[in-house]
């Protein structure tokens, strides 16, 4: 997948993530709390990707995906919370933690094939 097009994903998944919270349950407090910590984590993906693909090294990216990578990861606590303990059952939420799943593996692999790049340069370097 090009980047243009993950910066679109990542930025689609962060408006789903806002829609949610918005159609979140106003009057239980845990709701409440579980929802903030769920928009600011689910937000945060498409920023920190935005901020990644403007990167200034590759130390920088790898640094800034990484971030994308845990930010998910944190999104899929908070719906998991969110569906398992304040009993949220929206079809909504599995089809979120279905992409943020996605969105991990290909975090993942664009970190760790920029690390196998940057190895392959220091070794010819050499």
């Amino acid at each position: 997948m090009e980047r243009v097009d993950l910066k679109e994903r990542t930025k689609l998944f962060a408006g789903r993530i806002i829609r949610l919270y918005c159609t979140l349950p106003r009057r239980r407090t845990e709701v409440e709390v579980v929802g903030k910590q769920l928009l600011r984590s689910g937000t945060s993906v498409a920023a920190n990707f935005r901020e990644g693909s403007r990167a200034r090294s590759a130390a920088d990216f790898i640094s800034k995906i990484e971030t994308c990578s845990q930010e998910a990861d944190e999104t899929i606590l908070w719906l998991e919370l969110l569906r398992d303990d304040c009993k949220i059952g929206i079809p909504e939420i599995e089809q979120l933690l279905a992409e943020c799943n996605e969105l991990i593996s290909i975090f993942v692999t664009m970190s760790k094939n920029t690390k196998a790049r940057m190895t392959a340069g220091k070794q010819r370097e050499k």
